[in-house]
């Protein structure tokens, strides 16, 4: 599902040159759920960016369901994120002027999809998310917990390859990480494949492996037979 070889980032040049990522190999595979752990400046969402097709990499190779992502242009990129990918973030990035329905229609807008077979869909996600009954609210009439689940809904929108989370219980009380993580072992459960950042050892306690970056590498690596 998702190859890198030697990936590296850097930002800037010369005496001022800052090596985000320094060589990463990794491998993961459908269906897999995998979490991202290091210290601030470590790299790991540095490396997110670069698998969600925000950033592209200084050097190295990035295959993204047999294709050959850095071979892409930036339309290319755009619509492979719209289509392909789900994105998860910290601050839920909904939009505040739309109710929660039109919040998810957005990708399927983007996408072309017509208004009526969007809007069932959009619906559909809503009830999976536990939120059927809030469709017509806007964000800021909701709590944390429940606008981050209107952004999972968002981002399974479009059926993607690829969930990206970047720290998506890192604005949540206790309560609401609690439920927003078992959403996300729901999604795997059902073949999902998530790439999660988080600096939280109870969160990533979640995924299937969990892969510690330092100094933009790799440093270990831990994966367990069975989800808690």
């Amino acid at each position: 599902m998702i190859s890198v070889s030697g990936l590296t980032k850097v930002f800037g040049s010369g005496d001022a040159a800052v090596h985000a990522l320094r060589g990463v190999d990794l491998e993961i595979s459908e269906g897999d759920f995998v979490a991202v752990m290091g210290p601030s400046g470590s790299g790991k969402s540095t490396f997110l960016s670069i698998l969600g097709c925000l950033e592209r990499p200084s050097a190295g190779e990035y295959y993204l369901d047999g294709r050959d992502v850095n071979s892409l242009e930036d339309d290319e990129l755009a619509d492979l994120r719209n289509r392909k990918l789900g994105f998860v973030f910290q601050s839920f990035n909904l939009l505040p002027r739309h109710n929660v329905l039109r919040n998810v229609e957005m990708p399927l807008i983007y996408a072309g999809v017509p208004g009526d077979e969007r809007r069932k869909r959009a619906q559909e996600l809503l009830e999976q998310v536990g939120l059927g009954h809030r469709l017509t609210h806007k964000p800021a009439e909701l709590s944390g917990g429940e606008q981050q689940r209107v952004a999972i809904a968002r981002a399974l929108a479009n059926n993607p390859l690829v969930i990206f989370a970047d720290e998506p219980t890192g604005n949540l009380d206790s309560k609401s990480s609690l439920e927003i993580m078992e959403l996300f072992q729901k999604m795997h459960r059902a073949g999902r494949t998530i790439v999660m950042v988080t600096h939280e050892p109870d969160i990533a306690a979640y995924a299937r492996r969990v892969i510690y970056f330092r100094d933009g590498k790799i440093v270990r690596e831990e994966a367990k037979d069975e989800l808690r």
